[in-house]
């Protein structure tokens, strides 16, 4: 496919994958909900030793990231393959 083509046919398939963003972002927030401590005010506590171990992901480069955390965001990667290879070869 020559780039034009392939520019087109991620532009046909945003909406798919907009979908899949959110899925993935809802799923996040259902864990960072479920760890968190619900005060009585329907705000929600973090634990401390989860906001230190997040601030470390956010500032590690994805080289430097364990490969156990590598593959973490492998997995939320692979959930927009299938999206991607449909746009670009469409059955």
């Amino acid at each position: 496919m020559k780039r034009k083509e392939i520019e087109e046919a991620l532009q046909r398939t945003l909406e798919g994958l907009a979908h899949i963003e959110h899925e993935r972002w809802s799923h996040w927030q259902k864990y960072m909900h479920a760890k968190g401590i619900r005060q009585t005010d329907g705000s929600l506590l973090i634990p401390a030793d989860l906001v230190a171990q997040w601030d470390r992901q956010i500032a590690t480069p994805y080289a430097e990231l364990s490969e156990n955390e590598k593959e973490s965001d492998r997995d939320q990667v692979r959930k927009y393959l299938p999206a991607i290879i449909e746009a670009l070869c469409p059955k």
